[in-house]
């Protein structure tokens, strides 16, 4: 079969294991996923009746320039409709950023560790990647500035950052901007925003509005608004960039049922910030437990921590697994004794708290 060649450079994403089949796989009956950075809560129940009215209309193609949802999010954010684009989930604008953007041997750099499709999305549009190590599980943007060249068409920037939880502050993302070259693009994948926001967090959308910088700030449905099942998120750029990716998304990209899903999500205020306060709340419980255990972890400004267990982190992974926890480990991302926890609801951290207890205990630490 004739495919391309960077293929054979490539893994699969693999996404965290579903919470069916590790119960058929292992005959369990009480199963939580922690592995993917989902909310634990349910929709909002304003999500729930808008997807309930609109199924019976899904014999006709969706909108596809999202009418309704672009004058709310407009509206919300005080941006021009001509400024955003909607994708299927932010990982789609990622996709078409490089589609519209890259030319075979311009340059991409990105960070290590950070977003795996960054890196695999790159080199399948025939980009080379140049990575940065990060300092202290934190972007090293003066690194990152000297690693730009001529040929830099993109630079990645996930604030706050997956795996580690730690964000770029407003300061050096100003200071970064500024030194780079008239023709680079700055993508700012802003998925963890609604945890992240407030005191040094940058606010990052009058940047679109600057002809000095080429800027895109995407942000999604799937987290504080829990609609992760139905792949919707959005992109702020000026009108020119905004053109640009609109000209290479697909028609109909976006399906009925998330555009109302995700117009009802917008409007419900209280369910944003319910969801906001079980996080922060339940979070300080999960550092509470790591300082017990003595446990390394990453203070996180998102809705997941990165935890450094000591051990190999596959035989936590599979330690939890047989308990009933799923759990992401990280060796894909060059972390061999570290696992990434998402915060679930107060009954599936208890779980998760007392399988991880037990893991630490049973399972022997091993050497860096």
């Amino acid at each position: 079969m004739i495919r391309k060649k960077i293929l054979d450079e490539i893994s699969p994403y693999v996404p965290g294991k579903p919470i069916e089949e590790v119960k058929r796989e292992l005959g369990l009956k009480e199963v939580i996923k922690l592995a993917s950075n989902e909310n634990g809560m349910r929709p909002s129940r304003r999500v729930i009746e808008a997807i309930t009215e609109a199924a019976g209309d899904v014999n006709r193609y969706p909108d596809g320039g999202c009418f309704r949802l672009r004058e709310a999010v407009s509206e919300k954010f005080s941006v021009s409709p001509d400024n955003i684009v909607f994708g299927n989930g932010s990982d789609e604008i990622i996709f078409l950023a490089l589609r519209a953007f890259l030319n075979p041997g311009d340059e991409v750099v990105i960070a290590e560790p950070t977003f795996l499709v960054y890196r695999s999305a790159s080199l399948i549009e025939g980009a080379k990647v140049r990575t940065v190590p990060l300092k202290n599980f934190k972007y090293d943007l003066g690194a990152m500035a000297e690693a730009v060249t001529p040929k830099t068409k993109i630079v990645f920037i996930a604030n706050p950052d997956n795996p580690t939880g730690t964000y770029v502050n407003d300061q050096a993302l100003e200071a970064f901007i500024g030194k780079l070259p008239a023709n680079a693009l700055v993508f700012l994948d802003e998925a963890y925003y609604e945890f992240a926001k407030g005191e040094d967090y940058p606010e990052s959308l009058p940047l679109i509005k600057r002809k000095d910088v080429n800027v895109i700030v995407t942000r999604t449905f799937s987290k504080a608004y829990s609609l992760a099942g139905l792949r919707i998120g959005y992109a702020f750029a000026r009108k020119d960039i905004a053109d640009a990716l609109n000209k290479v998304r697909e028609p109909f990209n976006v399906n009925s049922l998330a555009q109302v899903a995700a117009l009802a999500a917008l409007k419900d205020e209280k369910y944003l910030r319910d969801s906001l306060g079980l996080v922060e709340k339940e979070k300080k419980r999960f550092y509470e437990v790591f300082d017990k255990l003595d446990v390394a972890y990453v203070p996180s400004r998102t809705n997941f921590v990165l935890v450094d267990t000591g051990r190999s982190s596959q035989k936590v992974f599979e330690y939890m697994l047989r308990r009933g926890v799923i759990i992401r480990e990280m060796t894909a991302w060059g972390l061999k004794q570290c696992i990434r926890v998402n915060i679930g609801l107060r009954d599936e951290n208890e779980m998760f708290f007392k399988v991880f207890t037990d893991a630490m205990r049973e399972i022997p630490k091993e050497e860096a």
